[in-house]
Formats: structure tokens, sequence, C-alpha cells
């Protein structure tokens, strides 16, 4: 039997799936487990499940030893793993794509909706109890039929959000390092754009890119001035890709119309002028956060594990 070592709480079909075969030494506590002890328990491992929150650099690898077969991620993005490490100590890095790609896509769609919409301030102000009355020009919001949509990055995620977006009759353009399926971009109407044309023309911009340093800050200042002032962001993907302190001045300063934030620069802190703004919706990383998607991914990176365990070839090894 192997050990494996998993770093956060998982869904138990995924630790009984990892139970029936190996031996499994699973962090149990609320919170996240501290890295010296992370460094600790790794020692001696063949496999590493890990979470998001926790880095897997030459340290943690070195620490773990040279048996470590696999270090299976439970989720899509992956730029918390030094991949290249890995790959130099023969360490197979695994992900969990297309199991999170219709929820995270809902919460996109959700979020574009509260934007828009301005059902967040809506809703803090019934629960702030202050007296308020139907008006004609209370809470204006904007529409979306007849609307465009800026998806950057059309992979799974960003076309179900283009399916979903056109559904409420946007018209969809999208920066992406390759062009779509022919079959998929006229199924949805889909224009590929370069990004300045795209941040430009777009009355809501849709992040859906994967993170890592050719799209750090890819949404900053200069990106920002491009938009139209009656635009909307919503980043799903990763909290780094946008500048946080040029999207909080240009909310404050009204340069665009609002956003949609579910990831943030430094997790779990906000910038502080971001919680200030009424015109930004703000939720805690809840992406993938259903039942049957946390369940789906935890299995998928169990069924990674035991798969290079046996010396096969795991379902969606990291490329």
């Amino acid at each position: 039997m192997s050990r494996i070592v998993v770093t956060g709480r998982v869904p138990e079909p995924a630790l009984q799936k990892l139970r029936a075969e190996h031996e499994v030494d699973a962090w149990e506590g609320s919170d996240s487990i501290s890295r010296q002890e992370l460094l600790r328990r790794v020692a001696g491992a063949d496999a590493i499940v890990s979470l998001l929150t926790e880095r897997i650099d030459p340290e943690l690898l070195d620490a773990a030893g040279p048996q470590l077969k696999v270090v299976a991620n439970v989720a899509v993005g992956y730029d918390n793993i030094d991949v290249p490490a890995c790959t130099e100590r023969g360490v197979v890095a695994t992900n969990t794509p297309g199991v999170l790609i219709d929820a995270t896509a809902d919460i996109a769609l959700g979020l574009i909706l509260m934007a828009t919409r301005r059902l967040g301030e809506g809703e803090r102000l019934i629960r702030s109890g202050q007296a308020w009355k139907w008006g004609m020009f209370f809470l204006l919001g904007s529409s979306l039929q007849g609307k465009t949509l800026g998806i950057v990055g059309m992979g799974g995620i960003g076309q179900a959000t283009a399916r979903r977006a056109k559904a409420f009759g946007m018209e969809i353009v999208y920066q992406s390092r390759s062009e779509i399926d022919p079959a998929i971009a006229a199924e949805l109407g889909a224009r590929r754009v370069e990004l300045d044309e795209l941040l430009t023309i777009s009355d809501v911009v849709s992040l859906h890119c994967p993170y890592g340093p050719a799209t750090h800050h890819l949404i900053g200042a200069e990106q920002l001035s491009l938009m139209k002032d009656s635009a909307y962001l919503v980043n799903t993907a990763r909290g780094p890709i946008v500048d946080e302190a040029a999207l909080a001045l240009a909310l404050r300063e009204g340069q665009i119309a609002g956003a949609g934030l579910d990831v943030f620069e430094q997790e779990p802190k906000v910038h502080p002028w971001l919680l200030e703004l009424e015109n930004v919706t703000l939720v805690p990383h809840l992406g993938s956060a259903t039942v049957e998607t946390r369940t789906a991914m935890a299995v998928l990176a169990a069924d990674n594990t035991l798969a290079v365990l046996k010396g096969e070839q795991p379902p969606t090894p990291i490329s």
C-alpha cells in the first residue's frame, strides 16, 4: 500500500476511493493546514492530493522525498503548483478540468446579473433597515439584451458562460490564444478579436483565462481605461489577473460602471476600497461551490492519484 497525504478536507466519496486501496493521511482541521505541519506530514508520501490553498513548491517536494509519484490538485487552476519542479523530480501533476465548467459559468452569469441589475445594492439596502419605496428611477440597472459580452479565455468555462449569455440575448466576442471550433463559434455567433478591441466594444467583460506570468495583471489601469464608462468587469478565474488597486480606483471614479468578483488578488484579503463601494459585487470564491461539483472534483483527483500509483496514465494530467 502507498501512503497518500490529503492536504485539506474533501468530500467523503473521494476519501473512500483512496482508502480502499491505500493508506490515507487526511487533514481534518477546519482551518487550512499550517505550512510546518504540511511539510512534516508529506515526508515519505507517495502521493499528495492538494487543495489550491497549499503551495506545492521545491521545498515541499523535497520534504516529501524521492518516492513521491503524483500531486493531484483538486482544482482546474494550478498556479499553486510549481509544475516544472514536479517534472524535474519525476512527479506527475494533475488537475480537475471539465467537472466544474457549469458551476463556474453559473456563478459568472450570476455576477453579471447582480452587477448589471444592482441586486447586491438592493439586498444591502433592505437588510440595513433604511426606508425605501418603488420609483421610476429607483436603483436603475442595465439590461443584457442586445449588449455585447466580451469573454477573455474561451475554454470550456468561457464557452459555457457564452451559451448562458446568448440565452439572455447578448452578442459574444472573445479573446483567446487560438480560434475555437468553428461549429461552436457558429452556434454562439462568437467573433474572435484582440484584447484591446474586446475591452473597447464590450458592455460586460468576463475573465476565464488561466493565471500565470503572461496573465498577471492582464487587466490593469491601461486596460480599464479602454472600457466604456457603462461597462462591467466580472472575474471568476484568478484574482491576480486583475490589478485590484487599479480596478478599485476605476470603480471609485466611475471609469467603469461596476464589477462582480468571485476571486481576489490576495485571498482572503480584499482591497479596502472595494469593500466601501456599492458598484461592486463581492463573493468568496464560490465558483465551484456546489455539492455535486466539489464531489466530482475530489473524485477526479482521487482517480488521477490511483491511476499514477498503478503506473497508468491519469485521466487529467497537467500538460
